[in-house]
């Protein structure tokens, strides 16, 4: 048989179709691209870290580290924008909120010129409830890690469209 054939096909996502999926926006915006997105199991979000974060003017001028708790939103972000990107290109994107955090290590700082790797797997989902194992990489090397949860939550101009278009 054709290994080729049975290759699974891998969804990705540049700038553009990130911010089709998500709500954030500069400075906010923590991934810049997503590759191999299958289905809401597991992605790869990517972030190219650059001293022009606004975060590095303050943490810390003389040391610029970037916060780990901006790295456990990138993980956050690839998440969510792989829990709405499973629903269908027709799905009209939500919020995703981030529920819950648990088991959050921190294992080596990330600095300006990295870039970062979030790699997100699903442990279990319900409904529109999802829980993801995530790690935080630069160069093959755990930057942070952490069990996160998120939810798709209707808001009221969803609600409206979904009424008005069935």
């Amino acid at each position: 048989m054709n290994e080729a054939r049975h290759r699974k096909e891998l969804a990705s996502a540049d700038i553009t179709r990130v911010m089709r999926l998500l709500p954030h926006r500069y400075p906010f915006l923590l991934v810049d691209s997503i590759r191999d997105m299958d289905r809401d199991e597991t992605a790869v979000g990517i972030k190219n870290v650059t001293i022009n974060e606004p975060f590095f003017q303050g943490h810390f001028p003389e040391y610029p580290v970037m916060p780990g708790v901006l790295l456990i939103e990138g993980l956050a972000q690839t998440a969510g924008a792989l829990c709405v990107h499973s629903l269908g290109e027709d799905y009209k994107p939500q919020i995703v909120y981030f529920m819950g955090i648990e088991r959050a290590k921190f294992r080596r700082p990330v600095r300006p010129g990295d870039q970062l790797e979030y790699h997100v797997r699903k442990l279990r989902s319900r409904g529109r409830a999802w829980r993801f194992y995530g790690e935080a990489k630069v160069n093959g090397q755990v930057a942070a890690e952490a069990e996160i949860s998120a939810m798709i939550v209707d808001t009221p101009e969803t609600q409206a469209f979904v009424a008005q278009h069935g």
